[in-house]
This record gives C-alpha cells, structure tokens and sequence, in this order.
C-alpha cells in the first residue's frame, strides 16, 4: 500500500506538473485530519503524521504516542482520500498560476476553444485557458474556432475555480514584443524601443533607435525587403505600421513622427509642451492623416501636443498678406476649424461650393451652423 501511494504521487507528479513534496506534504495535512477524526481528538495540534518519501512508510502520533494503524477506520481513509483530492488540485491551480505569472508581459501561444458574449477563449497547450476580452482585441481581427492565436498576458488573478489569465491582442506591448522575437537587434539590445503609440486594428507607429553607430535602427527593423516588418503585419492581421527614427532632437523627432508628411517649419513652446506644426497646404490632410489618425498617433509618440497648420491658416501671415481664409468666418471656433480641416474643407471655395447635407452631417455643426457658414464663405469670396 504504502509503495503503491509513492508510485501515485510520482505519477501524478510527471502528469500534472506538481512537486512530489507538495503531495507529501498534501497527504501528511489530510491523514491528520482523517486520524483527528477517527480516534476522536478534540484538536488536530496533539496530532502528527509522518511520510517516509523513500519507502512510503506511514506514522500517525497523538501527543507523540503512536497510532497504530488499525485505528484508521473507513471513514478516516475516505476523508483523507477526499482532502487528498482536494489539496492536489489546489497544487495545480499554483502550479498554473505560478507558472502564467512569470509569463506575465510576455507573448503565449494557443488555439482558440471557443467564443463567449464576444470574449475569446483560448486553450493554452492544454495546460489553462486564457481569455481575451472584447476590449483587448483588435477591430479588424477574425478568428474561427481551432485557429492558431498568439497574444500578449496582461494580467493572471488568482480565483477559487483557477488562474484567470488575461490575455491582449490590442496593448501596445504585444507589438513591442513582436518586434522583440522577429528583431534579433532588439531582443539582443543593439536597437531599443522608445516608444510606441497603436490604435488597435487601424495603424501603428514605433519609434527605435540603436546603440550601435553602425547599425540602422530602422533597416533593423523593417528587415531585407520588408521581410521582417511583414511578418509582423501578417500577425496582426494588415495593421499598418510605421517605423520611426527616435532622436533627442524634438524637431527631427517631431518630423519622423509625423511622416510621411512634409514638415516646413515648427514653433516649440517648451513649457507646454506643444508645438506649432506648419506644413505645405498639399501635405495638411496626410499630416492630419484619416480622422486626424496620424497627427494623434504622433502626438502620442513623441509625448507633445500638435497643432497642425498650414501657411495660410498663421495668425500673422494672414495679417501680412491680408488673405482670407476659412478661419475668417465669422462664429468659426479652434474646434469647428479644425473639424472642417480633418474633413477637407481647406478654402473658402470648397465651403461655399458644398451642399447643405453633407455640411450639416459632420459632427458638432448641425444644419443651422451650416447653413451660415456657406454663406458667410459665398459673402467672403464675393469680397
């Protein structure tokens, strides 16, 4: 009996994973109880059970007075075998917690199991199951039932059914670590990340620099021909990324970041952190990218708030040339303005020329603020 037990424990010690000692420990708990409750103790402090973990060997004591075996009735073997049961599955779940938790900030493989009120559930190598909340994957992903997936663990809570494991196609980091196993310059520190700004789905920009002279930090990065860069896009599913040069230099930082944008001239304000973007006026609507997605990315990346504008659109350039411009319309705030600059109103030619219902359709301007501007444009231009 007792080498039979041994063999259990080591059975299940090389199927589950969880430390033979940790069983010894399980099963000398749970005999304590078991002897506590077949000899009657009032208290299972007077009560001690010892393991030999080479022979198996089972010793009860009560106030250090053996037990002899035969005072291990039924009920006291069902009990133990019962505590027993429970206390090796508690040794699995900190096994699989222990073990997720160290892989927390990194990326795990798995296929994914099933599909919950819009939460992915993914099947872990068999070992756990991991769940990736709607708000934690990307817009444009599709997935099927038995499909591969990769994802980032962004946290494991412990609770009474299991570990928890939390997963994330959609942090910034999972990116990050993307680079990190497809970039050998990364993962070896020749070329750091500094920073990284996503919008999950949509589009991504990174910004690397390298440690080493002779290295490029961006041709690290995008690999030959694209290759590596590729790679990553395919695992996101077509996501774009853009590949930024970082520099100390928050001018030139500023102009990577807003690339592929032609930059003609920034104003700092240092203490604000802002800065006054002036671009060609061909260039303003990729500066501002589709619903100013790439000046908010850029924004975000270098950690300034950006303002772009174009020459015309200065206050003390319209002084000097008295031209009249959009901004000229009377009842037109910092926000309105900006509005009809993301939605390609530009000149006071393309107000006046637009119709009522597509003016009135972009938010914040209604058919009665509409209806002015295009004529305030018509009264403008007729000047």
């Amino acid at each position: 009996m007792n080498g039979e037990l041994l063999a259990i424990l080591e059975h299940l010690e090389r199927e589950k994973g969880v430390s033979k000692d940790i069983l010894l420990q399980a099963v000398e708990s749970a005999l304590v109880s078991a002897v506590k409750k077949a000899i009657g103790a009032k208290t299972a402090q007077d009560i001690k059970v010892e393991i030999n973990p080479t022979t198996g060997q089972i010793k009860a004591f009560c106030q250090d007075k053996p037990i002899k075996s035969i005072d291990f009735g039924r009920i006291a073997a069902q009990t133990a075998r019962q505590v027993i049961i429970q206390k090796i599955r508690e040794a699995e779940k900190d096994v699989v917690y222990n073990e997720f938790n160290a892989k927390m900030g990194k990326i795990v493989s798995g296929s994914v199991y099933r599909f919950d009120k819009g939460n992915i559930i993914v099947d872990l190598l068999g070992k756990a199951e991991g769940i990736i909340p709607r708000k934690e994957q990307s817009s444009h992903e599709e997935f099927r039932q038995g499909d591969r997936i990769r994802a980032y663990v962004l946290e494991v809570k412990k609770e009474s059914k299991g570990p928890q494991i939390i997963l994330s196609r959609s942090h910034p980091n999972f990116i990050r670590r993307l680079f990190e196993l497809e970039v050998p310059e990364i993962f070896e520190g020749i070329v750091e990340i500094k920073a990284i700004s996503r919008e999950a789905g949509e589009r991504t920009k990174i910004a690397v620099w390298s440690k080493d002279e002779k290295v490029d930090c961006v041709g690290a990065c995008v690999g030959m021909r694209g290759s590596r860069v590729k790679n990553i896009v395919n695992e996101i599913q077509g996501e774009k990324i853009d590949i930024v040069r970082w520099s100390d230099n928050i001018r030139e930082y500023i102009c990577a970041a807003l690339s592929p944008a032609k930059i003609s001239e920034i104003n700092l304000d240092k203490e604000k952190n802002k800065a006054e973007v002036i671009v060609p006026e061909d260039n303003l609507s990729l500066a501002i990218g589709k619903h100013g997605q790439n000046v908010r990315l850029a924004s975000h990346l270098v950690g300034w708030e950006l303002d772009i504008r174009t020459k015309v659109q200065t206050k003390d350039e319209l002084a000097a040339k008295k031209e009249i411009s959009i901004a000229d319309i009377h009842g037109i705030g910092e926000k309105i303005l900006t509005v009809l600059i993301e939605s390609g109103f530009t000149t006071l030619e393309s107000l006046a020329n637009c119709d009522l219902e597509t003016l009135a359709a972009i938010k914040g301007i209604g058919k009665k603020k509409a209806e002015k501007i295009i004529k305030e444009a018509k009264n403008l231009l007729s000047q």
